[in-house]
């Protein structure tokens, strides 16, 4: 019976070598002299210090325009609130990999609502499709495809 898995995902050396290429260019900003602005990742964590909130702003338009640059879907970072103290701002960005259940649960009901012969299942972090005809599970991807669910989608692991 053919066969997809639905999955979230980015490759972490891309977003490392991302994060590194917006730290070399705030350190040869003018605009960032003498500032101490950096970013840091750590566990699908990017932690961006500098002095204010305008440069913060900044530095995220940096982050976005790098990981971008790099393949990385800007869907998939989730911008906690900036945290402000002295002279100092700090701001953490989670980089989301994986389909939570929630929305897991909100795909499988959007697939059965399209009342296409597919079953779908749950497993961890993914979602499974199949189904008895290919043409089914290529409509299913054209569905999702259209959808906007907040998370950048991948299928992989086609079998007919």
């Amino acid at each position: 019976m053919p066969s997809f898995d639905v999955v979230s995902d980015f490759d972490g050396h891309e977003a490392s070598n991302g994060v590194d290429q917006a730290n070399r260019e705030v350190n040869t900003r003018f605009d960032f002299k003498g500032t101490a602005s950096r970013y840091t990742l750590e566990d699908q964590v990017i932690t961006l210090t500098t002095q204010s909130d305008f440069q913060l702003k900044q530095m995220i338009d940096i982050l976005h325009q790098k990981l971008s640059k790099r393949g990385i879907d800007i869907a998939c970072l989730e911008e906690q609130d900036p945290e402000f103290s002295g002279s100092e701002a700090r701001q953490q960005i989670i980089l989301r990999r994986g389909i939570d259940a929630d929305r897991a649960r909100k795909l499988v009901k959007q697939i059965k609502a399209a009342k296409l012969k597919v079953q779908t299942a749950v497993q961890g972090d993914k979602l499974r499709v199949s189904g008895k005809k290919r043409d089914d599970l290529q409509s299913v991807i054209a569905m999702l495809k259209e959808g906007d669910i907040g998370l950048p989608l991948q299928y992989e692991n086609f079998r007919d």
